[in-house]
């Protein structure tokens, strides 16, 4: 069998965002209370979170906000190095 005209296969590049990714992103940002998870063609995840209505500090200005555990080790995950 002569094959005269083969097609040059290309290799595929490697994906901007996995399966994975995505997964971890979906069940961080159920924890977190989020409405939305998008994934744009540059393959950064945003998450969207629900509008809630703001809330007045009760302790003044000087109160320290601590990210969810969620959020922690979704920022962990995420970390370069």
């Amino acid at each position: 069998m002569n094959i005269k005209h083969r097609r040059k296969v290309m290799p595929r590049r490697p994906a901007k965002v996995t399966q994975a990714d995505l997964a971890r992103a979906i069940r961080a940002a159920k924890e977190a209370g989020a409405s939305a998870v998008s994934v744009g063609p540059d393959g950064v995840i945003r998450i969207i979170l629900t509008g809630a209505a703001p809330t007045n500090p009760t302790t003044g200005l000087d109160e320290i906000w601590i990210p969810s555990e969620a959020l922690q080790r979704y920022l962990k995950s995420t970390e370069s190095g």
